[in-house]
């Protein structure tokens, strides 16, 4: 099946009782079992539940992988996939990577023994020289959020096989309808459901793909020892979403792709960070392994003050946390998803104080250009 199909029909069948078309929402908390040792699969939900393995099978069909693990949000579903290693293994790590990660790696797990070095994986011979004979991961975001930054993918996985260390793609910000990293070789996905993946805004989750049976054993045993698992509830508004994830997709990439065109020829914007314009750094490998740019962007207004001006004046754009939904997000990252990475590593990597970031939304593309026009005025 191609991927549009797929992503209405793979991991879901008609209800076997009442035929109905959507996947019921089977909100219990333990089965009947017929007899000693006999079930029909099902024995509590903390272990499995029906309408989360429709979502867990809907996603890994997406991302063309055999195993798929929901968790209750994107971070435990990172969570997860580190406690696949042991006290002194190292991670090298995308060093402009979602706040979050870097605040469990260097705030959480670090206390029990892992290390975490975060570099620009955009540079392989960099990559290359952080490793050590303990590195047991190599952890990447791409496009990375929110200097959406591009690593490649296939050298990447070259580069980790040769030595035996095993690789891991957050594709939240792509998701698997631009890049599908598992057809690059990397070993594991991981995706905050909460965004593109849910595209509603209302719902949080997370999920982690891989081929490898092993692992997805390990991950099943961590859900069912840990209970950091997806609610049916929150797995049926994700199967929901992601029957109109390749139509939506599409309109947030041209949407996007027409919003930073827009914003480069402003003269109160310094930079603009988005991977479908040809200035971009890595704008050709884009191109090469996405299937297009995807709906965030980021740019550079010079200043705190500067920024602060201009989200207190939109009114369309709504100045607020995640992305990925149907209606356009915008946030000041320094602030917000970034505000636990030390000023110091911040600026080092990007996120400065002037720094926003907009997730496009589906209403019409010159609405949103009026809003940020508008927004603009005041800066």
């Amino acid at each position: 099946m191609r991927f549009s199909t797929k992503a209405i029909h793979a991991g879901q069948k008609p209800d076997p009782l009442t035929g109905a078309v959507m996947t019921p929402v089977y909100l219990t908390s333990t089965y009947v079992q017929e007899e000693l040792g006999k079930n029909k699969g099902y024995e509590y939900g903390r272990v499995n539940n029906p309408t989360r393995d429709a979502l867990e099978a809907n996603i890994a069909a997406l991302e063309n992988g055999k195993h798929g693990m929901a968790f209750g949000s994107g971070m435990a579903a990172i969570d997860a996939v580190f406690r696949l290693l042991k006290p002194g293994d190292h991670v090298v790590v995308s060093h402009n990577v979602y706040g979050g990660t870097y605040r469990i790696g260097k705030m959480v797990l670090e206390r029990y023994g892992l290390h975490f070095d975060f570099v620009d994986t955009t540079k392989l011979n960099l990559v290359r020289r952080n490793i050590m004979k303990s590195t047991k991961m190599i952890f990447i975001e791409t496009p990375t959020n929110p200097t959406m930054e591009i690593t490649d993918l296939s050298a990447m996985a070259r580069l980790a096989a040769a030595r035996k260390i095993v690789t891991v793609a957050d594709n939240t910000f792509a998701t698997p309808y631009l890049q599908r990293p598992i057809e690059h070789g990397i070993d594991i996905v991981v995706h905050s459901l909460t965004k593109y993946l849910n595209g509603h805004s209302d719902m949080l989750g997370g999920m982690v793909v891989t081929n490898n049976a092993k692992v997805a054993e390990r991950l099943r045993f961590l859900q069912k020892a840990a209970g950091g698992i997806l609610g049916p509830f929150d797995a049926w508004l994700c199967l929901r979403g992601t029957k109109t994830l390749a139509v939506r997709m599409e309109r947030h990439g041209e949407s996007a792709m027409h919003i930073a065109k827009w914003l480069t020829s402003q003269k109160k914007v310094r930079n603009v960070y988005y991977p479908g314009l040809p200035g971009h750094p890595q704008h050709k490998l884009a191109k090469r392994q996405m299937k297009n740019f995807g709906g965030m962007i980021s740019f550079e207004l010079g200043s705190l003050a500067a920024a602060k001006k201009f989200l207190k004046r939109v009114r369309l754009c709504a100045f607020a946390e995640s992305l990925g939904g149907v209606e356009t997000l915008i946030s000041h990252p320094a602030t917000m998803t970034h505000a636990s990475i030390p000023p110091a590593q911040r600026k080092k990597i990007g996120v400065t104080d002037g720094l926003v970031r907009i997730s496009v939304g589906l209403e019409d593309v010159d609405d949103i250009i009026d809003d940020l026009e508008n927004a603009l005025y005041s800066v």
